[in-house]
Order: structure tokens, then C-alpha cells, then sequence
């Protein structure tokens, strides 16, 4: 019996092996997209038998290359598929003696006609994605982040902490390079943190953590780059309308887009509030010799509502195949207030007091930004190989004025009046061209795609501010006069001119290479032009990149990668207006700054499971020279000017990892963790501040019957570090249920956040030789929302993306 077994199993190994390709023969080619000429990467090639019974088959590369090999003499069938494509079929495929390997060169695959409604999606992006150069968070997958701000998203993204003021940082460090879809936003640029805030989250697709950029980017961001990437339709005419009402956070908006064979327009609107409750309490001691000369004691309560909106036009011409002109308009506007009521009492060490009086601050923040980009991108029949000349021009015009009301702790007279206008603009024009070129190279052991990458760039920045402020000592209108050690009229001028050079090899065996350098030239020349002075300064950077990874056993990544980062001061940094709102806290730009320069390394490994699990780690080092911080002195009033200096040196050495689950089908549970040592040292200032930080975002969502779905995450950390200060920790939490209905073209989610912790408070140490400070804030934190999304239209898979401008440097 045992004897028989083996005769039959032997006997339908032999009929298994006399139907595989053995032999000399060799089939290669490339699928690409009918009507973009982009290659299709990963795509099945399966050779058959001419009646269509499988032989054996393989995967395109991310080139959209093949290689079947080996093949026996004789004839076969090639069956082409992938989804969103026609399945192609290609007959006689004829193997012989005298030619052996058979080269098919490019063969087009067509779009599949059927609309996306008709097709049933049973998979899901998971919420964290590691894709090798870059981390990703899918912020649609994300239920919680419904009806909320561009802050609210961020805050669950791996590596970055966002304070309960908006403040970002990545790592330990806040000098970030913020893009939106790859792509400068002069809003950004201006104030983060106020940014942040009037951004609408439902506008929001995906988050990018890149913490080595190569010499492509800009070298701008000494922590790194985060990209948001925006909802965009595909092909056809579609579009969504949304609505969300609050008590924290209220909008409306919505977006139409029509997709044709060649020309393709996209038009959408918002408009959004924002209310920010708050107050901060504060006790600063004034310092002479170490010895206490004077006791502040302030109080700060805010209450504002902010208004905005924004739209953008985008226009795709597509004349042939190969080529692409598209331009593109948007504009930001609105009015961010940022009215407080402050009380100040100062006394002396033994408690006598020497001023007090109670200010009414009116501060209003009217800003704008328009936007034009236009380019031409030319695509070849070589898969990958692709010119592009882009174009863009921006304007900014960002003000700011402010009323004060001064009065004794007893009267509602005014004793003294002040009124301040900052009227800047920014107007930015720039011009760049890439190429690529990919090629590929077998060796007896292993086939190398090879992407060589070259390209040049200039930018042109014409900056300007005036600032006037007026004072009335009598606390008489008709009074007001010019105070001109406090006015003035400020010009400054930037010129970046940079060339960058890259290859990137991919391996069959799954090695990857990237290496690339870049040259930067800054000239920089600023005038103070009611003073008369005037400032230069040139400089030249050459910014090297390369890193190593290795996957094995198809799904474990090991990953080695260092970059030099070159960080040219915010013109937020830069401006010379002098904030006197709150005359015991004046703030004030440095034009005098000079640019940072970081060297970073990370190794990180990564894994991932067929279920959806995955796993990310990655231990890190990074170096900032020139290190800008925001510093305070105190004087012997007890007047605090803070303003943003170079320090010196600011090293960060830290580890982090995400683990994402999926128990089962319907129930995800993940967790973000970060701990990081911080040293900050200014021989300058003889000063050194280190310690340790952490923070944890744990997430969990489980999806029940009847389209509802249930999310909650959560935050807790230890706080901040900088030179001058240490901040303690703080936590948020969420919950949030959706329900799709309408054959899951509407949805209505329910976000609610700190449901039992009305207000979030933060404590703050600050210490320098010229003073010491206690500080306690309180934000009002908890919220509830309710959001009405509807969709309408159908949806294709089709179309290219149009490339922009991305100055990545934008603003500094």
C-alpha cells in the first residue's frame, strides 16, 4: 500500500514538472498606463497555455517590469491584470531554439471603465503606514478627527506632539518644514500654531513624517518634513458637501470635480470658526547678582472666536498622452482675534507695591494669501523617465493691529492708551525644473532599477514691514502721538539658488540604495529704512543624503539613513515689529539670525502582518548647530523682552516605535511611544538644560453591524524642554461614532473630547540669570461636535497628478 502511494506521488510530481518552463527561453517587458504612460507596478503577468490553463506567473516591479525566466521552447498565452485595469490578453507568444528570449517591450494597459460605486471595497487602508523613506497616517481612516482642525490630527500622528496652544514639534524639536501636498502654503509659513487651528480636518487625507528627506527636498527643516495630503477626486464628476456645528469648532464647506479625457477642473470652498478659552496666572521674579530686585504677578484671560475661509481652482490640460499644463489658484483669508483682559501688579522684594493697573487688549490679525502655479510636465514611452518646468508666485499680506485700554485696579477711566499697525507683505516668485531618468542593469545574481534624479531651483523673496505705534500718556484720544523709538519701515530681500543631483537603486533582492547631494546659495540683504541701517549675508551649503534598507523575507525592513538639514530663519522669526500689548511681556523678531544646521541619523526597523498588523521602531540622533530658541531677559522694571536667538548647540538622542493590532476583522487596536533625551547648550549665555521626554497616543476603533463605526484615541506626555524652560505634561482623550447611510453616501459623526475634564492645565518653570518664573495655563479643552458629510457623483480610476512647486524652505 505504502509502495503504491509512493508510485502515485511520484507520477504527479513528474506530470507537475513536465508542465513548468524549463528551459533556456526569457520573457521581459513593461506594462504601463494607456493614457498616462506612468509604469503599473505590481501588477500579474501569468503565462499559460495556449487554452488558458496557468503555467506559472510573477508581479511587475515598481517599474512596471517583468521577467519570466526559466521558459521552455514552444507557444504560450500571457494573461495581463490588475485591479482598475482590463485584463489583457496576448496570444502566440512563441518560444524557440534560435531565439530564446523574447522582449516585448511596452505594452499599455487600458483603464477599466466601471465606476468606483460599482465595485464593493472590502479592504481598508490600516491608520499607520511605514513606506520605507516616509511614515504614514491615514487621517480619513480616523473617524475621531471628524469636524475638527488640522491640530486635532496632527496630535495623532507618530513622532510629533502638538501642545494644547497649537505648537508642533517633531522629536523634541520645532523646526519642522510643513507642506500641504507636497507643496509651500504661505498660511503655514506665517504661524504654525495658528494655522493649525483653521485648517479643517475633514479637508485632510493623510499625514507624511519624513525624517530624512533627500537632496531632492529642499534642505529646509532641521527635524525633518511633514506633508498633509488633501482629499482629491479622481476621474469623472463628483464632488462632497460637509457641515459641522459645535461648540468649539464650526464649518462649512464643500468641493465639485470634473474629470474629462484631457481637461480637468476642480473648484472647492470653506469657511470655518474657531474659539480659543483660556487664562494663564504667572509669578516672576526680577534677578540683579542672583539677588530678587522685583516681583511681577499677572493674570491673562482670552476668550476668541476666529473667522476664515478658503478656495482653490485648479485647471489640468492634458494635449497628448505625454504632456500635462496645469495652473492652479488659491487664496486664504480671515481674522483671527486675539483679545485678553491682563491685570499686572509689581512690587518690590518686601512686598511694597510699585505698579498696578488692569489692560483691555484688542488684537486683531486680518491675514491673506493668494497663490498661482503654473507648469508643463513631459512624460517619455520609457517608464519613469519624465521633465518638468514648474512656476509659482505667491503673496502674503499679513497685519496686525492692536488697542489697549489701560485703567487702575479701581476706575474704568483709561490712564493710558497705545495703538499699534504692522502692515507686511511677502511676495515670493520661483522657478524650477526636474529630471528623471531610470534604467535598469542585470547582473548573473540580481537585476538593479537604477532612477538617476537632477534638477535646479531659484527662489526670490521680497519681504517688507511697516510698523507704527502711537501712545496717548494722558489716556486722551486727541493725545495720540507717534512714538518713534518704536516705528519704523523694514525691507528685506532673499535669493536661494540651489541644484541638487540623486540616484535611488531598487534590488530583486530587495535592497534599496539612496544617495544624493545638494548645493544651496542664500543671499540675504535687509534695510531699516527709517534708521537707516542696512545688513548683508551670503552663505553656501552643500547638504549631503544617503541611506540603506534591506528587506527580508518580504514584509521585515531594516533601515540606516543620515541627512544634513539646513534651517534659514522664519520670517516670523525675522520681523522687527515689537509686540507691546502687554508692556511686562514685549516680543520682538531678530532680522539678524542665522540659519541652523543639523545632522541627523536613524535606524529603524519594520514589519507587518497579512491581518493588518504592524510593528515600527527606529532609534534616532540628531545635532542642530546655531540652534534658534525664543530667550527672555529681564530688566530692573521688570520688563521681559523675549526674542529668537541663536544658542548654540541643540542634540537629541531618542527612540520611537508604533504597534498597530487587528484581533479581528472588525477591531483595531494600536499605540505610538516616544522617549527622547534633550540637551540644549549656549556657551554664550553659559547656560545648559537636558532631561528626558516622553509621550503615548494609544487608538483603538471596532466597526459593529448597520455601516456605525466607533473610534477612540487618547495622548498623554511629560512635557517640553528648551533652554529657559520646562513645561509638565499634559493629556487629551477622545471618542467619536460615525453612521454611514444613504447606500454610504452621507454620514453623520459625533466627536466628543475630555468629556470629564473641562479645562487641561500646564505648568511652567522658566529660569535664566536675569529672573525666575512660575506659570500655570488652563485651556478650555473639552468639546463636542457634530458633523453631516454627503458625497454625490461618481468616481474612476484614471488620471494623472499634476506636479507644483514645493519650497520646502518656503518662508524662512
Amino acid at each position: 500500500m505504502r509502495f503504491l502511494l509512493f508510485v502515485m506521488l511520484v507520477a504527479s510530481a513528474l506530470r507537475a514538472a513536465a508542465q513548468l518552463p524549463s528551459g533556456p527561453g526569457m520573457i521581459t517587458g513593461t506594462l504601463t498606463d494607456s493614457t498616462t504612460a506612468k509604469p503599473v507596478p505590481f501588477a500579474t503577468v501569468s503565462l499559460q497555455t495556449p487554452d488558458g490553463k496557468l503555467i506559472t506567473g510573477v508581479n511587475t516591479d515598481d517599474q512596471g517590469a517583468f521577467r519570466l525566466a526559466p521558459v521552455a521552447v514552444g507557444s504560450y498565452k500571457l494573461a495581463l491584470t490588475f485591479v482598475g485595469y482590463r485584463t489583457k490578453a496576448i496570444e502566440n507568444v512563441v518560444i524557440t531554439a534560435e531565439k530564446p528570449v523574447l522582449a516585448l517591450g511596452t505594452i499599455a494597459l487600458v483603464a477599466d471603465s466601471k465606476t468606483l460605486g460599482e465595485v464593493n471595497v472590502v479592504g481598508q487602508k490600516p491608520l499607520i503606514e511605514d513606506k520605507g523613506d516616509r511614515l504614514v497616517y491615514n487621517a480619513e481612516q480616523d473617524a475621531t478627527n471628524t469636524g475638527g482642525t488640522a491640530a486635532d490630527v496632527l496630535r495623532k500622528v507618530p513622532m510629533l506632539t502638538v501642545d494644547l496652544d497649537g505648537n508642533l514639534k517633531m522629536r523634541g524639536s520645532g523646526n519642522i518644514k510643513v507642506l500641504v501636498n507636497g507643496k509651500p502654503s504661505s498660511i503655514m509659513a506665517r504661524n504654525l500654531a495658528d494655522a493649525l487651528k483653521q485648517m479643517p480636518a475633514n479637508s485632510i487625507k493623510s499625514v507624511e513624517v519624513i525624517t530624512s528627506p533627500g537632496a531632492k527636498y529642499d534642505a529646509e527643516g532641521s527635524a525633518g518634513v511633514i506633508n498633509i495630503v488633501t482629499k482629491k477626486a479622481l476621474k469623472g464628476t463628483n464632488g462632497t458637501v460637509n457641515a459641522t456645528g459645535g461648540d468649539l469648532n464650526r464649518s462649512l464647506g464643500g468641493n465639485i470635480n470634473v474629470k474629462g479625457k484631457k481637461l480637468g477642473l476642480a473648484l472647492s470652498v470653506n469657511g470655518y470658526q474657531y474659539r480659543n478659552i483660556g487664562e494663564n496666572t504667572s509669578i516672576r521674579t526680577a534677578l540683579t547678582d542672583g539677588q530678587p530686585t522685583s516681583i511681577l504677578r499677572q493674570t491673562n484671560a482670552r476668550d476668541n472666536t476666529g473667522t476664515g475661509g478658503y478656495g482653490e481652482m485648479s485647471l489640468d490640460y492634458d494635449p497628448d498622452t505625454t504632456n500635462r499644463i496645469n495652473f492652479s489658484a488659491n487664496a486664504w483669508g480671515g481674522n483671527f482675534p486675539m483679545n485678553s483682559q491682563i491685570t499686572s501688579r509689581l512690587t518690590d522684594p518686601a512686598g511694597a507695591v510699585l505698579q498696578e493697573f488692569r489692560r483691555d487688549v484688542q488684537f486683531r490679525n486680518p491675514y491673506g494669501n493668494t497663490e498661482f502655479n503654473l507648469g508643463w510636465t513631459k512624460t517619455f514611452k520609457k517608464p519613469g523617465q519624465e521633465f518638468s518646468v514648474l512656476t509659482q508666485y505667491a503673496r502674503m499680506p499679513d497685519n496686525y493691529y492692536y488697542t489697549i485700554r489701560q485703567m487702575t485696579m479701581q476706575s474704568e477711566v483709561p490712564t493710558y492708551l497705545e495703538r499699534s499697525t504692522n502692515l507686511s507683505r511677502n511676495n515670493e516668485y520661483t522657478y524650477q525644473t526636474d529630471y528623471t531618468h531610470p534604467f535598469t542593469a542585470r547582473t548573473k545574481h540580481d537585476t538593479l532599477s537604477f532612477k538617476l534624479e537632477a534638477g535646479a531651483k531659484m527662489i526670490r523673496r521680497d519681504i517688507g514691514s511697516e510698523f507704527v505705534i502711537e501712545q496717548a500718556l494722558s489716556g486722551l484720544e486727541a493725545d495720540y502721538a507717534i512714538d518713534p523709538a518704536r516705528t519704523n519701515a523694514f525691507t528685506y530681500n532673499q535669493r536661494v539658488t540651489s541644484g541638487y543631483t540623486s540616484v535611488k537603486i531598487d534590488s530583486k533582492r530587495k535592497w534599496n540604495l539612496s544617495a544624493g547631494i545638494r548645493l544651496e546659495q542664500t543671499r540675504i540683504q535687509g534695510d531699516f529704512m527709517t534708521a537707516q541701517s542696512q545688513f548683508s549675508n551670503q552663505y553656501q551649503n552643500l547638504i549631503p543624503s544617503a541611506s540603506i534598507a534591506k528587506t527580508f523575507r518580504e514584509k521585515h525592513t531594516i533601515k540606516a539613513a543620515y541627512t544634513q538639514r539646513i534651517s534659514r530663519p522664519l520670517i516670523w522669526f525675522l520681523n522687527p515689529f515689537q509686540n507691546y500689548s502687554d508692556p511686562k511681556n514685549v516680543q520682538t523678531g531678530n532680522p539678524f539670525l542665522n540659519p541652523e544646521l543639523t545632522h541627523a541619523t536613524e535606524l529603524s526597523y519594520s514589519t507587518f502582518g497579512k491581518e493588518g498588523a504592524s510593528f515600527n521602531a527606529a532609534v534616532f540622533w540628531r545635532q542642530t548647530n546655531n540652534s534658534i530658541e525664543w530667550l527672555s531677559t529681564v530688566d530692573a522694571n521688570g520688563v521681559a523682552f523675549t526674542s529668537p536667538r541663536n544658542i548654540g548647540r541643540n542634540a537629541s538622542y531618542g527612540t520611537n516605535l508604533n504597534v498597530s493590532l487587528k484581533p479581528n476583522k472588525d477591531f483595531t487596536i494600536g499605540t505610538g511611544a516616544e522617549l527622547t533625551y534633550i540637551d540644549l547648550t549656549s556657551v554664550a549665555l553659559n547656560q545648559r538644560t537636558n532631561g528626558w521626554v516622553w509621550n503615548l497616543s494609544p487608538n483603538a476603533s471596532y466597526k459593529l453591524p448597520k455601516d456605525l463605526t466607533l473610534q477612540a484615541t487618547g495622548f498623554v506626555g511629560s512635557g517640553w524642554i528648551s533652554l529657559q524652560s520646562r513645561n509638565s505634561g499634559w493629556y487629551y482623550y477622545g471618542i467619536s461614532a460615525k453612521k454611514e447611510f444613504m447606500n454610504k453616501n452621507a454620514s453623520l459623526t459625533l466627536n466628543v473630547n475630555n468629556p470629564f475634564n473641562r479645562t487641561v492645565r500646564v505648568t511652567s518653570e522658566q529660569f535664566a540669570p536675569s529672573f525666575t518664573a512660575q506659570s500655570t495655563s488652563a485651556f478650555v479643552n473639552r468639546s463636542v461636535r457634530l458633523t453631516f458629510s454627503y458625497k454625490f457623483g461618481q468616481m474612476s480610476s484614471g488620471g494623472k497628478q499634476s506636479k507644483k512647486i514645493t519650497n520646502d524652505d518656503s518662508r524662512r
